[in-house]
């Protein structure tokens, strides 16, 4: 285990982390709907584990791949598939297999997937892109998001380079936030400060956004869920409902559609102590004496 998912695990659940035994036992927690993104199995950077664990304690009647769940870019620079990616794998495929709808739209670094766009593979459905119905009529347009991203569109080349040192970035805040850990200081992420910080990349966000938002809008949808850039956020842009899912790098987040139709964005962090929360009330409550 890497020292920052060591560091992860110790913040949140203390001593007796990692578990998997008792919380793999208990109910997952139900959604409607989930979309994840950018979880960029293949490189030393994907959270793989954490994400294991956030699959196995939910359930869905519907789930989404919205893009770069494998990262082929990195995978033709060397490769790199442990167990735990083979792991995260085989847990999507099973949730299919037990009945939940699992559609998968490619993005830029499984591009490759696209040559089967319109096909069904061992119960998943691979889309380009498609239109979601919310539990309350809201119409959402469900896409990863890269064509109109103005570097992938009009200089891949450049998507390479920049796709390069996002990896030097990673590795250096892998060795960062292991000092971190030692220190007993909380987890942070270089790249999403860097993201917020810098100017250039807060306006190619902000266009981004818009890009999408506009997209949705032409389409008369009410609007629009993706990937892509890493930075979850859910907004409302000139009357459409922006949602981005986040990543599996970075923020760790993944965007849900309760029963009701409502959309919110969660962690994995917020999911495994939502699901220790719920074992230390079900333990309490049966340890009550009757008054």
């Amino acid at each position: 285990m890497k020292p920052g998912e060591q560091f992860l695990e110790a913040a949140l659940f203390g001593a007796n982390a990692g578990a998997g035994s008792t919380s793999s036992k208990r109910d997952p927690i139900r959604f409607r709907t989930i979309w994840i993104s950018d979880v960029h199995l293949g490189t030393t950077g994907c959270q793989a584990a954490r994400l294991l664990e956030f699959l196995r304690a939910t359930e869905s009647e519907t789930l989404y791949l919205v893009g770069d769940i494998v990262d082929g870019w990195q995978l033709k620079r060397r490769w790199y598939w442990d167990q735990v990616h083979n792991n995260v794998v085989q847990t999507v495929l099973k949730k299919a297999k037990k009945g939940t709808e699992v559609i998968f739209v490619p993005g830029n670094h499984d591009e490759a997937v696209r040559q089967f766009i319109d096909l069904d593979f061992g119960g998943i459905r691979i889309r380009d892109e498609l239109v979601h119905t919310t539990a309350d009529g809201k119409r959402m347009l469900v896409l990863h998001g890269d064509r109109f991203d103005g570097v992938i569109a009009c200089a891949k080349w450049l998507a390479y380079v920049g796709d390069g040192l996002y990896t030097v970035i990673l590795k250096f805040n892998q060795w960062f936030n292991g000092w971190r850990a030692r220190a007993g200081l909380p987890y942070w992420s270089l790249s999403q400060y860097l993201k917020l910080k810098v100017k250039n990349a807060v306006n190619y966000i902000s266009s981004f956004e818009d890009a999408l938002a506009a997209e949705a809008k032409k389409k008369g949808l009410d609007g629009v869920i993706c990937g892509h850039i890493h930075k979850p956020e859910i907004r409302n842009i000139d009357g459409i409902t922006y949602c981005n899912d986040g990543d599996w790098v970075e923020s760790l987040s993944a965007l849900v559609e309760e029963a009701s139709g409502e959309l919110r964005l969660v962690t994995w962090q917020e999911i495994m102590q939502q699901k220790n929360g719920v074992a230390s009330n079900q333990i309490r409550e049966l340890c009550e004496l009757p008054s």
